[in-house]
């Protein structure tokens, strides 16, 4: 994997990855920032295993959000020391048991994102279920 980031003007960015995708980053608010992008990094990769696992499963997904919350420490660098996922699951007859395992091993075993922070933040998780009507 290889990417390249470009400087345009002030402090915003251009990042492309090798399969030719760019994102506008920004130190100075006018698009995402670096550290805004590993917090929906997170969200992202997670919520892909716990849709995965959800759906090997058989659980009837019809939606999956990911509602994070991260604290910073309070001087530079203001590293992450807290993510709190909350994940939001839809569907019909969704269980409990397996939200609950698919959030485990997402956060545990398979977000690349989540176990590269390991050791250095405190990832913790909480879901919601709501029945489709």
């Amino acid at each position: 994997m290889k990417a390249q980031v470009t400087w345009q003007k002030n402090l915003n960015f251009v990042a492309e990855s090798d399969s030719g995708h760019r994102i506008n980053l920004s130190g100075d608010g006018e698009f995402l920032s670096p550290m805004e992008a590993v917090l929906q990094s997170v969200g992202a990769c997670s919520s892909i295993d716990v849709v995965i696992i959800l759906e090997k499963a058989r659980q009837q997904i019809t939606g999956c959000r990911c509602l994070l919350e991260a604290e910073r420490a309070p001087s530079d660098p203001k590293v992450f020391t807290k993510i709190m996922a909350t994940y939001v699951i839809s569907g019909k007859d969704i269980s409990e048991k397996h939200v609950k395992r698919a959030c485990e091993l997402s956060l545990e075993k398979y977000c690349s994102v989540a176990l590269m922070l390991k050791g250095n933040v405190e990832i913790e998780y909480q879901y919601e279920i709501k029945e489709d009507a």
